[in-house]
């Protein structure tokens, strides 16, 4: 028998806010978290504007030696979850911690330590890397980190599939807990990577918009829209089994019903034509909560502000819910945070979360240039106050993968 799967708890730094709450409260003010980077010197690079985390010192919340030992899309995961785990009130009094596990995904891991240490390689020699490289680089070690620091001793693993990768991670745990593997899970995304080739990077493959104007940079689903604006921090939820989350007395936000993932097979960054890889994940996804699209109140969408993303997931939302697909709200939050990578997945689904708990659908903000191909109702610049029943989220990554998962209001 399939058990049900509640969310009990939410961690998140982001660009607009260092907790959850913060966060949330930016998305209801239509705040956006994108400035000038300050991170590094882009004199010479072609992208000057990110959205990166404001305000965190990492010896807030770590002492010396292991500020030295993480980087930073360890750090931003471990403070993210250990915000998820204080509000979910799991301890090891009402949790065997060996049913707990931790699906943590991250796009590209350690990114600033692979460049830091390529530095000393080439000018000081092999000698002189970090003995900590590997292990401060690696993807896994977010999960890995977050399990050492929280004492969670169920599986754990790590979901690496780019911009989806937050997305897949919690739609992973919460198939484990459903199909009776694990009692609790840790689930979500980080991502740190708003350094020198993380930029130039994303900057030469033409994803990034050079836009030099913040409010007019991440402009999803707008005609004028030319790029996504980089971010970084981590979202983070705990996921439980009802059963054990009633038995403990946690509070619910709100239960998950539905999981869909598919893969494009077409191209290592553009959509497949029509965004039909996308329209699979999110048909099958609807399939697995067992309703129908008429049930979907709102969709918190991939949409990244390039040309092809929202075009094709447009195009895909068209095809997966047919006529309602004019009726659904949809908006993207990117505009608010910026894209945020393998961190995107967990960011949104709080921000999904927190919609149906709040009755509070978040805007897309900068919007000003309609685009006849993206005429959806994507809820411009003003949220709306409106009952959330169902909530879906979707993550489009490069390599095809796509992911998308469905909350819904709990009732008992």
């Amino acid at each position: 028998m399939e058990r049900r799967v509640v969310v009990t708890g939410i961690g998140a730094i982001t660009p607009i806010g260092n907790t959850a709450e913060e966060f949330w409260k930016g998305l209801q003010e239509g705040k956006c978290g994108i400035a000038e980077i300050t991170a590094f010197d882009t004199s010479d690079q072609k992208v000057h504007l990110a959205a990166e985390v404001k305000n965190f010192n990492p010896e807030d919340h770590f002492d010396r030696r292991s500020c030295k030992r993480l980087d930073r899309f360890s750090q931003l995961a471990i403070v993210a979850s250990r915000e998820a785990f204080k509000d979910s009130g799991i301890n090891e009094e009402n949790t065997d911690l060996t049913r707990m596990g931790i699906v943590l995904g991250s796009g590209i891991g350690g990114l600033g330590t692979i460049e830091e240490e390529n530095r000393a390689l080439v000018e000081k020699g092999p000698d002189r890397v970090s003995p900590m490289y590997i292990p401060m680089a690696i993807c896994n070690m977010a999960a890995g980190n977050v399990a050492i620091d929280l004492g969670i001793k169920g599986e754990s693993y790590c979901a690496v599939t780019a911009c989806a990768s937050g997305t897949h991670s919690i739609g992973e745990a919460f198939r484990m807990i459903r199909h009776g593997y694990q009692d609790v899970v840790l689930a979500g995304g980080t991502e740190g990577s708003i350094t020198p080739t993380g930029i130039a990077g994303f900057a030469n493959i033409k994803a990034l918009t050079q836009e030099t104007d913040p409010t007019r940079a991440s402009i999803p689903f707008d005609k004028e829209r030319s790029g996504f604006v980089m971010g970084e921090g981590a979202g983070v939820i705990i996921l439980e089994e009802l059963e054990h989350a009633k038995k403990r007395g946690a509070k619910i936000y709100a239960e998950m019903i539905g999981y869909g993932a598919s893969s494009d097979a077409y191209h290592i960054t553009s959509p497949a034509p029509g965004g039909e890889g996308g329209a699979r994940a999110m048909v099958s996804a609807i399939q697995d909560a067992k309703i129908k699209p008429e049930d979907v109140t709102y969709i918190n969408a991939h949409g990244t502000s390039t040309p092809l993303n929202d075009k094709s997931e447009t195009m895909a939302i068209k095809t997966a819910l047919g006529d309602v697909a004019n009726t659904v709200m949809v908006s993207s939050t990117k505009g608010n945070t910026g894209h945020l990578l393998g961190a995107a997945g967990g960011v949104e689904a709080i921000a999904s979360i927190k919609a149906i708990q709040d009755g509070f659908v978040p805007a897309t903000i900068g919007y000003k240039v309609p685009d006849e191909e993206c005429d959806l109702d994507i809820v411009p610049n003003v949220g709306r106050k409106v009952d959330v029943k169902i909530a879906m989220s979707n993550s489009l990554g490069f390599g095809g993968h796509n992911s998308s998962i469905i909350f819904k209001k709990y009732e008992d």
